[in-house]
């Protein structure tokens, strides 16, 4: 019998404080939740590697260190509305859910979509919605949001995202260029987005974030 509780502890310990994530709801989410539920069955075993957890088809669940980073530099508060985009089968969702007031899960393959639909209340997380979509496109109906968060990498960034940001919020998302990855914390001001560095991470791109190729005769 696996003990999933001693290696929450320990992926807290080893992946997520030294990165020098100290913030409390972050490290308590982290705790709380159980990664193991948010995973296939036959990579339940693999749910607490310090890397990316892949789900195929270039999606996978963000390592620890990744999402609380990104999080610690959004510093989500209680009143706020998150949208989570990619959100798979709702581990980053949950995790959210226990920083804002709300949450909107965007996921596009309507397996995960469903599951997720029927995990997240059962695990405590009954704030958060899912939406099934295009990731692409984001929630417009739900929005605008505070806080957006991609879970994956993109290319090009849709304005239709850009756009789901109320004014004075801000977006987490992981821009690759070749194999560099960079995490920017982007911040709307009078209806501009603003970006600044925040660490460097890696993952795949996701579907419609993709650059599109220039077309050459």
């Amino acid at each position: 019998m696996t003990d999933f509780a001693q290696r929450r502890t320990m992926m807290v310990d080893t992946q997520v404080r030294p990165s020098d994530v100290t913030k409390f709801p972050i490290i308590n989410a982290m705790l709380s939740v159980p990664r193991e539920a948010f995973v296939p069955d036959h990579l339940r075993e693999a749910a607490y590697i310090g890397e990316n957890v892949d789900l195929g088809g270039g999606r996978v669940v963000l390592d620890a260190r990744t999402l609380s980073k990104m999080l610690d530099a959004l510093d989500i508060q209680p009143d706020e509305l998150a949208l989570d985009i990619g959100s798979a089968l709702g581990y980053s969702a949950a995790v959210i859910a226990h920083m804002a007031e709300a949450v909107v899960a965007v996921e596009e393959d309507p397996d995960f979509a469903q599951e997720a639909q029927s995990l997240l209340p059962e695990l405590g997380a009954d704030n958060v919605a899912v939406h099934q979509g295009p990731l692409a496109q984001g929630a417009a109906a739900h929005g605008p949001f505070d806080v957006i968060v991609i879970e994956g990498a993109v290319e090009t960034l849709p304005e239709a995202l850009t756009d789901q940001l109320k004014d004075g919020g801000r977006m987490a998302v992981l821009f690759m260029e070749g194999t560099l990855g960079s995490v920017r914390i982007g911040y709307k001001i009078g209806g501009q987005m603003n970006w600044r560095f925040a660490f460097n991470a890696g993952a795949p791109v996701l579907p419609g974030f993709e650059r599109q190729a220039a077309f050459t005769f």
